[in-house]
């Protein structure tokens, strides 16, 4: 009795095997099944909001996050993951999206026609999600207060209004275009010109605002790709605050049909508001330049910048500032451009003819905003962007790019790829052959600012040196023992080597193969002869805000460009 009762039945240890094989199968396959079927259906939601998004007049975007408490303008209840209009400002949550397109039209980039002209407009109401310490158009107070859906705000003049007030609110129902007033283009003026346009009629000058003393039209030219990829969110802010017709993404549009609209807007009175690096602002300038080939010199808009790029050399010059980062509001970014005073800006043609008894190649032409470099500079520029055409997804932002910079620098210190370069080259300004000491780099210099925030002619500051300027039609050139003696100069513990300046800069390079750049835009050049001469003046706008201890020097002679160039205009 003992020994059977001691023996386990060999069945029901089998059964009890299974059963735990079977219970881990299912601990196991079920979280993969219901995470597939999860990432099925969001990946079909995806689609089909996709889908919406595509049909909707509205400029939605998907967000899984809203930063500030939002509520849903269909439901009223409140929202964490939804979809928001970049023009009107609309928010709604997942659920609602359908239904949010037929019951709310977006802002209106043209009014429809009904046989007359306008010279107003009404309002354009959004209820609720006003931003934040708004202050009702009617009574003064704090709009947005109470924890729902509540208040209205104008997307066009972006005054807010409380719900009790809005009975008051619609006796003025006439939209002013609120703060921003002589940038925006109203919807009833274009639709005015389309109508003259059909009836062949070009007398634009008596369409309201046109007429007006004080309009000056605003263009954005926004390139999203650059520096550190804030352009998708300037675009939506800025699409908010004017109407979006006057908002272009340079990665979808080119600048010279963007600036096309010019031709529909008053003469020496539009400004172009450029969204990017110092690349972004040449490309925007050729455009320009074409205008003046096709005729439309009378259209030429005045050029600001918003820095987005890496070193930012151009905008610094001109008062923009060394880099944006969302630092400043978009309405004071706005308000700046209205303020900005107009300044000329030298471009210069860059030709490089490559030397040689069997040479069939023609020139290389450059046009130059910045400057031209032989040297580490270039070489460092070079290395950088080489790097950069292979792994484009890891220079994202401008703290990174100047990193890579300072790589390359740190090791040409020790490699110096670029000695003996006075062996190599010879330079001619004006004609007249200068003697070169022992150097390893040759910058000449259109603009103030060189090396992402560097006054490369003044130095250290100590030495009694005219000024650089941007439109005195002259070229300072310099030069560097080497990339230690770059960084040096850069805080300010030595000065460059001054070659001296002129209107017409020739070099010869004799032999090898040497790295030059062009505004950032670098290659490697076997033996040539380039020569730098004086293209044409660009219009740009010179914004004199806060100034550093390098800017202060040159105020007054900015004040004189100013008065010289409003005396021109």
């Amino acid at each position: 009795m003992e020994g059977t009762e001691g023996r386990s039945d060999p069945s029901s240890s089998v059964v009890a095997d299974w059963s735990l094989v079977f219970w881990t199968l299912c601990s196991v396959t079920l979280p993969v099944l219901i995470t597939l079927w999860c990432s099925f259906q969001r990946s079909r939601r995806q689609v089909l909001i996709r889908e919406i998004f595509r049909k909707s007049k509205h400029d939605w975007h998907y967000t899984d996050l809203f930063g500030q408490p939002s509520y849903c303008c269909v439901c009223a209840q409140h929202i964490l993951r939804g979809a928001f209009c970049n023009c009107c400002g609309l928010r709604v949550s997942e659920g609602c999206l359908k239904k949010a397109d037929q019951l709310f039209l977006c802002k209106e980039i043209m009014m429809r026609s009904n046989g007359g002209t306008h010279s107003s407009m009404p309002h354009h109401w959004i209820r609720g999600n006003v931003p934040l310490c708004s202050c009702c158009m009617i009574c003064k107070q704090q709009c947005g207060t109470q924890p729902k859906l509540c208040d209205y705000r104008c997307v066009w003049c972006q005054y807010t209004v409380h719900d009790e007030c809005m009975m008051d609110c619609l006796k003025t129902d006439e939209c002013t275009f609120g703060e921003f007033r002589d940038l925006i283009i109203p919807p009833y003026y274009l639709s005015t010109i389309n109508q003259m346009r059909k009836d062949k009629r070009t007398n634009y000058e008596k369409v309201v605002p046109y007429c007006r003393k004080h309009w000056m039209p605003v263009i954005i030219l926004a390139n999203t790709r650059s520096g550190n990829n804030m352009g998708e969110t300037l675009l939506g802010e800025l699409k908010t605050l004017l109407n979006p017709v006057q908002v272009f993404d340079l990665s979808k549009i080119a600048p010279a049909k963007a600036l096309q609209l010019c031709t529909l807007l008053p003469c020496n009175a539009v400004r172009v508001l450029v969204c990017g690096g110092d690349g972004t602002v040449g490309w925007v300038l050729d455009a320009i330049d074409e205008m003046k080939i096709k005729g439309q010199e009378r259209y030429i808009p005045q050029v600001a910048i918003l820095p987005l790029g890496t070193g930012n050399d151009l905008s610094n010059t001109l008062g923009w500032g060394a880099g944006y980062a969302g630092e400043v509001p978009v309405e004071q970014i706005l308000r700046n451009v209205m303020e900005a005073d107009g300044i000329k800006l030298d471009r210069w043609k860059v030709q490089v003819t490559n030397r040689g008894y069997y040479n069939l190649r023609k020139p290389k032409v450059f046009t130059m905003n910045n400057y031209f470099s032989i040297g580490p500079d270039a070489l460092m520029a070079l290395n950088f962007h080489a790097h950069r055409e292979k792994t484009p997804s890891l220079f994202s932002s401008r703290i990174i790019n100047k990193a890579v910079y300072f790589f390359y620098g740190t090791k040409d210190c020790l490699v110096q790829e670029c000695k003996d370069l006075n062996k190599k080259i010879e330079l001619e300004l004006d004609g007249e052959r200068i003697e070169l000491p022992n150097l390893e780099g040759i910058i000449v210099l259109n603009i103030g600012y060189w090396g992402g925030g560097c006054r490369l002619w003044e130095g250290m500051g100590d030495e009694p040196y005219p000024l650089a300027r941007h439109d005195d039609g002259l070229l300072e050139v310099v030069g560097v023992h080497g990339s230690f003696h770059c960084a040096q100069i850069q805080v300010k513990l030595a000065n460059p080597v001054r070659l001296g300046q002129a209107h017409t800069v020739r070099l010869i390079l004799k032999s090898s193969k040497m790295p030059m750049q062009v505004d950032g835009e670098p290659w490697a050049q076997g033996p040539c002869t380039v020569t730098i001469t004086h293209k044409t003046h660009a219009l740009m706008l010179y914004h004199s805000g806060e100034q550093t201890d390098d800017d202060a020097s040159s105020t007054s002679e900015q004040d004189h460009v100013r008065e010289q160039t409003d005396e021109d205009i």
